[in-house]
């Protein structure tokens, strides 16, 4: 199988790469990376990362990192907590987006909130989105507000055994035919190959793990050089094991 075509690692330039994680040094870090272009984050993440003052970190975060956007996601389930929150939120920064669930646990939609916020000029990043059902719903509260994105869950839709390359052609189609000022973003990527799918379809945004990141340099490499690498990796980790036969 040949590498990757030039041509395909230059589709990378036109495809935004906002890091994905709730780790401040983490964040720091790509901050300083010309290649991050902006930022998301979740409740999952912070949980994860240990973060118990909500706000605290916001703060933390938005006080070194100013000049590219970030998602903060609300975590109320119900619609008037969600807008309380979300209008909260937005006051923290001019580059921050609210990011809203396209369903509360429910299963209740939240568009009549996403076009009310919108049209109020609060910067939304619709998430959680894994149907084009949802992005025409989605895109139809969005349309004519203020800047927006819309994150299909494109890794998630993969994982039940679907292309999802179709999906986001298709969202892509409909995000600039009823919303053009909304970004399509492709989330949840599993592997570096997404990236350069992402980038071909002609979506706007992907978010990468710190460790999918980690992976970018290898976007082109020779294919004949990896083989030799592997092989060089297998036989000085059983050297080091000290086997025998």
């Amino acid at each position: 199988m040949p590498s990757i075509p030039s041509s395909d690692r230059l589709s990378l330039d036109r495809i935004k790469i906002f890091a994905d994680g709730a780790s401040l040094p983490s964040m720091l870090e790509s901050a300083r990376d010309p290649r991050i272009a902006g930022f998301t984050t979740n409740p999952t993440l912070m949980r994860k990362a240990g973060i118990s003052d909500y706000r605290a970190f916001a703060q933390e975060v938005l006080a070194a990192i100013r000049d590219k956007p970030i998602s903060f996601e609300v975590f109320a389930d119900d619609v008037p907590e969600m807008r309380r929150q979300a209008r909260e939120i937005a006051t923290w920064g001019a580059n921050v987006y609210v990011k809203i669930p396209v369903t509360n646990t429910k299963r209740e939609s939240t568009q009549s909130l996403v076009r009310e916020l919108a049209s109020g000029g609060v910067k939304l990043n619709v998430t959680a989105i894994c149907t084009l059902e949802q992005v025409r719903d989605v895109t139809r509260a969005l349309a004519g507000g203020a800047p927006s994105v819309v994150s299909v869950f494109a890794g998630r839709v993969a994982d039940t055994g679907r292309d999802p390359i179709p999906l986001m052609k298709e969202a892509l189609q409909i995000c600039r035919a009823t919303a053009p000022g909304a970004e399509l973003l492709w989330a949840s990527p599993r592997e570096l190959l997404n990236i350069v799918q992402a980038a071909q379809i002609g979506c706007d945004i992907i978010t990468v793990t710190p460790d999918l990141l980690k992976k970018l340099e290898l976007v082109g490499k020779d294919l004949a050089d990896f083989s030799l690498e592997t092989v060089q990796m297998f036989h000085k980790d059983a050297q080091a094991a000290g086997f025998v036969l």
